[in-house]
């Protein structure tokens, strides 16, 4: 029997999602990482504050990396941006984006919910932290898994 993890999203929604944030990456020095966890405690956004750090999202030059957690057995997820693009966006953006991701989990849309959301997280990114020649590709694309 497959996880949650693995079964939360089909192979083709996880393409779709890796798809839009390599399209969302092209345009900004900004790094988007979508996590799914088997994770059920109380305290979602102090775990999302963890993998940011163990992923090494605070590690970019530019503290410009946001990640998408989701906890999959919980159907909750954390937008989360580190200090450089969270000082420049404000809530308005944090909480739009988190209401455009609400509304397709609330469907069991997971694999749309996520994709509009990276697109959102990078048009940010983009006006932020425009793309430069010298941008190299910090943080892998794929959707991590614990």
């Amino acid at each position: 029997m497959a996880s949650s993890v693995e079964s939360f999203l089909t192979y083709s929604q996880e393409q779709q999602v890796i798809e839009a944030i390599r399209l969302a990456e092209k345009q900004t020095s900004g790094e988007i990482r979508v996590h799914l966890e088997d994770y059920d405690q109380s305290n979602v956004y102090e775990r999302a504050q963890e993998v940011f750090h163990l992923l090494k999202m605070d590690n970019t030059k530019l503290e410009n990396g946001v990640i998408l957690y989701v906890a999959v057995n919980l159907k909750q997820f954390v937008v989360y941006g580190d200090a450089g693009i969270d000082q420049l966006v404000g809530s308005d953006f944090w909480h739009s984006t988190r209401d455009v991701i609400q509304e397709h989990f609330k469907k069991q849309h997971f694999g749309k919910g996520l994709v509009l959301g990276v697109t959102q997280i990078g048009q940010a990114l983009k006006k932020h932290f425009p793309w430069d020649v010298d941008d190299t590709n910090e943080l892998s694309d794929e959707i991590s898994k614990l």
